[in-house]
């Protein structure tokens, strides 16, 4: 389950048709980063260069250019190279040479039958040269256009190569040359463009939280009271890898006991107790894009009290949302409604005094419950796109989506509340995408009713 060459080749043209006519956009790829001494990061690539091309290698420059043919798209990238292949991997290159028939794997066979194109073949791009060359070429692009589409701010030393091929343009003007006149920040438009998903991008996102959900299962199975956090995470890892998806979208939270209260909680290191909660926050990345599922269950497979009053005000909280999602609502209708469900619930309990209008203007459920109720998903885990238009909550369309993560924690060591409910730290997360009558929910094979993960973690005992 890939997006195909079509549909990158889609985004693109779309992409272009928003530019003006004579401009040029420049996206640089991501470049492999120093983990420690000789070693390196797994390399992702940068999300807005994946999104155009699908092209997963480091050190490449993606240049679209509208006005020329119709909109030209050239890729830069790393020539191919036998002795670093050998040692570091193969690479597409922007051309294929007769030596690679020596090389196997899916992409460098496709290669192998387009010839001596490479990357612009394989790709779909207009034109494909080494990265090295890019000094040499770009110049020559960016002259004559007047504006560049680029997102300044996030690397320095490319923002200085541009400034530089700029400066050099100028340099040039008593000998006609045409230096552009104004910058762009690129995002206006391509963020805006990966807010809403195609269809092709929902089904790999219904495909990660397939994946997610499943590790999550895994995980109520294999709890017991006396294990580690770090055992439910390795299990949930190997769950994601077994089905394709190699890495976590981001780090994974196992916070059990009173760690369950920490938000960004990572140390996963703590043995687990019975009587404890245990929260966990972990979805993967498949195919580019990032699923977000959190669900909390009891250690030792059964709710106290307690427990099972906060867990039901939380997962009220979320139906509540939910519910809310849909085109012309806004965004922060599914927020507004968790807001009401928690503080009304938490007056019921008795953990909040007083009355509800009153509460929430004065925000005193910000003790409890102090972030907002979700975020926008795909490429990347908070994916891109604004939230206001104008100064106003924006109004939800098909294809946008969002994660709906209420969720209420009571610090182990607050003297706010009687002790009976210190050290509760409950979230539940799913991942919904917007729909043209209302919304689908893409994490629903895990279970989140207080009775199915008592029966499920009871079958697995």
């Amino acid at each position: 389950m890939k997006i195909s060459k079509a549909e990158f080749s889609r985004r693109r043209k779309k992409l272009m048709a928003m530019m003006d006519r004579h401009s040029i956009a420049i996206i640089p790829g991501a470049r492999e980063v120093t983990r420690s001494r000789d070693t390196e990061y797994p390399f992702r690539q940068n999300s807005d260069l994946f999104y155009l091309t699908g092209f997963e290698e480091p050190d490449a420059v993606l240049v679209l250019v509208p006005g020329r043919r119709q909109g030209q798209v050239v890729l830069f990238c790393r020539e191919r190279d036998p002795e670093m292949e050998l040692w570091n991997g193969y690479r597409l290159g922007p051309f294929t040479p007769l030596w690679s028939e020596r090389i196997i794997g899916e992409w460098v066979r496709a290669a192998q039958k387009l010839g001596p194109e490479g990357a612009a073949a394989y790709l779909g791009v207009d034109d494909a040269f080494p990265v090295d060359d890019l000094d040499e070429i770009l110049p020559g692009l960016i002259e004559g256009t007047q504006r560049i589409y680029y997102s300044m701010g996030h690397d320095d030393v490319f923002d200085q190569r541009v400034m530089g091929w700029v400066n050099q343009i100028r340099r040039l003007v008593r000998s006609g040359a045409a230096p552009p006149a104004d910058f762009t920040d690129l995002a206006f438009l391509l963020h805006e463009q990966r807010l809403i998903k195609s269809a092709a991008e929902i089904r790999v996102m219904k495909k990660a939280g397939e994946i997610s959900a499943a590790a999550h299962v895994r995980a109520m199975q294999e709890c017991q009271p006396g294990r580690y956090e770090y055992h439910l995470e390795a299990a949930i890892q190997h769950t994601f890898s077994e089905h394709g998806a190699r890495f976590p979208a981001y780090n994974s939270i196992v916070g059990s006991g009173a760690n369950a209260c920490v938000l960004h909680y990572t140390e996963n290191a703590s043995r687990m107790k019975s009587g404890d909660l245990v929260l966990i926050d972990a979805g993967c990345e498949y195919q580019g894009y990032a699923a977000d599922i959190t669900r909390t269950f009891p250690v030792s497979g059964r709710f106290s009290p307690e427990q099972r009053a906060i867990y039901d005000l939380v997962l009220e909280a979320q139906r509540a949302a939910i519910a809310k999602v849909r085109p012309g609502n806004t965004w922060n209708q599914p927020h507004d409604a968790t807001v009401r469900v928690i503080t009304r619930g938490l007056i019921k309990l008795g953990l909040l005094k007083g009355k509800e209008r009153e509460l929430i203007k004065a925000e005193a459920y910000r003790d409890f419950y102090m972030h907002r109720a979700g975020h926008w998903l795909g490429l990347d885990v908070h994916d891109v796109g604004d939230y206001r238009i104008d100064g106003r909550w924006r109004q939800l369309e098909p294809g946008m989506v969002l994660t709906i993560e209420p969720g209420i924690y009571i610090a182990a060591d607050t003297t706010k509340v009687a002790k009976r409910w210190r050290g509760i730290g409950i979230r539940i997360e799913d991942d919904v995408a917007v729909t043209e009558s209302g919304c689908d929910v893409l994490t629903s094979d895990v279970p989140k009713r207080a009775d199915d993960i008592e029966a499920l973690m009871s079958e697995a005992s």
